[in-house]
């Protein structure tokens, strides 16, 4: 173990802030953080913008599925694919050229480097001290958020992140076994699901303290559920009017 792996290791979401504001400083080296990191051939295929006006941050709450936190931190980012960028040089440099800005993989590039520098965004900011949480809620209405922040085509929300000074202590949440996510040389199935086995009892008995014994759903069980019901499938309609997933 070493610092930096320690920060890692006792990274915990955090949904009630201080109200103390995040500097310019520190918003700047946050983002440039996010900005080292990797990127697929270095299309640098993401934006991120910043809220802090409150009005449009409780309109981002609301649009979220009415999550306060969004509205109460200090700071929200959105985090954003963005392949309009790309677009315009490739029109500068290659005009009257086809081009395939709209492809899966362009898509998936976008939505992974994005992705890759939210992360370490996050890493940042709690090296500073801060907390966050992780909001794809803002999936839920995902037209009109675009709409409210301006997205042009090729840009869309990938999730927001809340930002602020936390205000709570929360506990670690267990993640599945190691052996649950690390295979050797190729995948291994009955690996898989005997690490679910032994991560439904871990997860069990940790919500079930969580939430005083009012509930012990296993882990497989809540995943069961999750992709039984329908969810966000306004989203691909969507990216395709954005110019999103044409080839």
């Amino acid at each position: 173990m070493n610092d930096t792996i320690s920060l890692l290791m006792n990274h915990r979401s955090v949904r009630k802030f201080k109200s103390d504001p995040i500097t310019d400083e520190q918003l700047a080296a946050i983002v440039a953080a996010g900005q080292m990191a990797s990127s697929s051939s270095n299309v640098q295929a993401y934006t991120v913008i910043a809220v802090t006006e409150p009005a449009l941050k409780t309109k981002l709450a609301e649009l979220a599925g009415g999550q306060a936190y969004v509205e109460q931190c200090p700071t929200f980012l959105v985090w954003c694919a963005d392949l309009y960028r790309l677009k315009q040089v490739t029109i500068h440099h290659q005009p009257g050229q086809p081009s395939y800005e709209g492809s899966v993989e362009n898509y998936t590039v976008a939505t992974v480097d994005a992705a890759l520098a939210a992360q370490n965004a996050a890493v940042a900011a709690e090296s500073l001290g801060l907390g966050i949480v992780y909001i794809g809620g803002i999936r839920t209405k995902i037209a009109e958020v675009a709409e409210l922040l301006g997205l042009p085509e090729l840009v869309y929300p990938v999730f927001g992140m809340c930002i602020g000074v936390p205000d709570q202590e929360t506990g670690l949440r267990p993640r599945l076994p190691l052996s649950g996510v690390l295979h050797m040389n190729g995948y291994d199935k009955n690996q898989t699901m005997k690490a679910v086995e032994a991560y439904d009892h871990t997860s069990a008995e940790y919500l079930k303290e969580r939430t005083g014994g009012q509930r012990s759903t296993p882990w497989s069980e809540q995943m069961a559920t999750r992709l039984t019901e329908p969810a966000r499938l306004q989203l691909k309609p969507f990216l395709e009017q954005k110019g999103f997933l044409k080839q």
